[in-house]
């Protein structure tokens, strides 16, 4: 016997790596070419006199003739703008750009600054949640003009939720698949609904609140729990929202103090994935349920996301949320029977 003799087990696995006979395989090279870059573009729509300021990423500038990517809206909060909510980049490496990470599942990604935020106008106005909707449906045109699709998937989170979830209500022809995340329905026997209430008076004072830099930390240990995020990343977040200014619009407060329920669940008619943190003070599983179980459409989730608390984007379990959005809005049609 050979005493060189290979073992044919051997011999296929080295085959699937390319190694026998020194032989690489055909498709080495595209195996370790570069991916494509994230390509992004900034774009502005009208709500009358209101400019609101938009924002896109997607891999590869879109081209004439080319099949149209899936569309993710992401609809931002109540005390950040869009892009430092979608799109922090953090130092050192760490991934927090919910844009870049959908991006690359192949989505086309956007968001927007509501009214009041970020690079959008700046008004007498609060900001509240039917404000919001009217924002969404002026980017419906931007929308279709620019992606050639007439329905989109929308992701909220915190009172972007409630935004996103009234517009479903508003103009269901518009969405495809909703995400409803670190959401608030009725706030009953929520501890930070609870700290709004009893700041009610002080939020209808003025059309703006303060929100500085303690007000942004904050937001990451009112759960009691600070030590789910990265302080790298809270830092972050603050040199990339501060630039702003130190108010914001106070309507989404005043909304979530004194008006829930701002969304009826039965009139939501599209599929809806609803993730909250285990630790989120701004809900319990009793109010979300609640809302839950009322939903019209079948095709529905609920998610609880262990080690999370509300902000869910940016706590060292993010990926947890970003696993179960993806199988989502990847989940194949139903089959009718």
């Amino acid at each position: 016997m050979n005493k060189h003799r290979i073992a044919r087990r051997t011999l296929i696995a080295g085959a699937g790596l390319g190694i026998v006979s020194g032989i690489a395989p055909a498709h080495a090279e595209a195996a370790t070419a570069a991916p494509e870059a994230v390509w992004s573009h900034d774009y502005w729509a009208n709500k009358g006199d209101v400019k609101l300021s938009m924002y896109r990423k997607r891999i590869g500038a879109p081209a004439a003739g080319a099949e149209p990517l899936p569309v993710l809206f992401l609809v931002h909060g109540s005390s950040l703008s869009a892009r430092s909510s979608y799109d922090l980049q953090v130092p050192g490496g760490a991934e927090y750009s919910l844009m870049d990470v959908f991006a690359r599942y192949g989505f086309d990604v956007w968001t927007m600054d509501h009214e009041g935020y970020g690079r959008s106008s700046i008004t007498n106005g609060s900001a509240d949640i039917a404000s919001g909707v009217e924002d969404l449906k002026a980017a419906m045109d931007v929308l279709v003009h620019e992606t050639g699709r007439n329905k989109f998937h929308f992701f909220g989170e915190s009172s972007g939720s409630i935004r996103a979830g009234a517009f479903a209500q508003a103009a269901p022809e518009r969405v495809d698949r909703l995400i409803l995340a670190a959401s608030t329905y009725k706030g009953e026997g929520a501890d930070e609904i609870e700290r709004r209430r009893k700041n009610l008076e002080t939020l209808r004072a003025s059309p703006r609140r303060k929100r500085d830099a303690g007000m942004i930390r904050s937001i990451f240990s009112r759960d009691g729990h600070p030590g789910i995020y990265d302080p790298a990343m809270v830092e972050a977040l603050v040199a990339a929202e501060m630039p702003f200014g130190d108010t914001i619009p106070a309507g989404t407060y005043v909304d979530m103090a004194a008006n829930l329920p701002l969304v009826d669940p039965t009139k939501v008619k599209s599929p809806v994935l609803m993730t909250r943190g285990e630790w989120d003070g701004n809900s319990t599983d009793a109010d979300l349920l609640d809302f839950f179980r009322q939903l019209p459409n079948g095709d529905r989730q609920y998610v609880i996301l262990p080690n999370t608390a509300h902000s869910q984007g940016f706590s060292k379990n993010r990926q947890l949320a970003w696993y179960v959005m993806k199988n989502f809005l990847a989940e194949p049609a139903p089959a009718a029977s």
